[in-house]
């Protein structure tokens, strides 16, 4: 007897295959998206930072920091030669018993750069609307009596790389590089480790996204 319709009768139906064949490609393809978000999530801190400071014209610290550690990072930067002159970037348009952060920035910094004997060496820059996109216009307003080509950003680790792509795009005709300074309190690269560091490494690529998605084309 002919082993012919045995195996016939034993081998699989197509569709029975192709659905084996789909469920394996959807496992696969969820391992493959699983194993990319574990990776993203693991270097999702330390993809948001940049530290790579060049020797400029001015510098220029961001508002937004609540213990000084971008003034302090922006004048060690100043007393190394990085620039000759540095802008401290202050709010204008809100005040806390009678006067602005700028006024208050003012003061600080005729205190500070006086004892430092750096007083002709920096200034406020005043801004409205706190925003680092906003922030652009005040700033390249700031920088035009330097007349420099090239720039130095000072700001939160956290906030370096989209601070960056930021003035890259808005200000281009200065050459910009950006140091980080670290306050551990609120960020660090592994930010599993605390809520506070997840928090902000949560929003700040969410304004990652909507920087590339939407603010950077209007």
């Amino acid at each position: 007897m002919s082993s012919v319709p045995n195996q016939s009768a034993q081998a699989a139906p197509p569709n029975l295959i192709s659905r084996i064949h789909r469920r394996a490609s959807r496992r696969n393809l969820f391992l493959l998206l699983l194993l990319a978000f574990l990776l993203f999530a693991r270097f999702a801190g330390s993809m948001l930072v940049r530290d790579r400071p060049e020797k400029s014209d001015v510098i220029v610290v961001l508002a937004g920091d609540s213990q000084d550690e971008r003034y302090r990072r922006g004048m060690e930067l100043l007393r190394a030669g990085y620039a000759r002159h540095l802008l401290l970037d202050a709010s204008s348009d809100s005040r806390y018993f009678g006067h602005t952060p700028a006024e208050y920035a003012e003061a600080f910094l005729r205190q500070d750069a006086k004892n430092k004997d750096m007083s002709s060496q920096v200034s406020v820059c005043a801004f409205e609307l706190d925003s680092t996109l906003t922030e652009t216009g005040y700033v390249g307003k700031c920088l035009e009596p330097f007349h420099p080509a090239a720039v130095l950003l000072v700001t939160s680790d956290w906030h370096t790389m989209r601070a960056r792509s930021i003035f890259v795009h808005h200000l281009p005709q200065y050459h910009w590089s950006v140091a980080a300074a670290k306050d551990p309190r609120l960020f660090d690269t592994h930010w599993w480790h605390r809520r506070e560091w997840a928090k902000i490494t949560f929003n700040e690529w969410l304004k990652v996204v909507w920087w590339n998605a939407v603010d950077r084309w209007r």
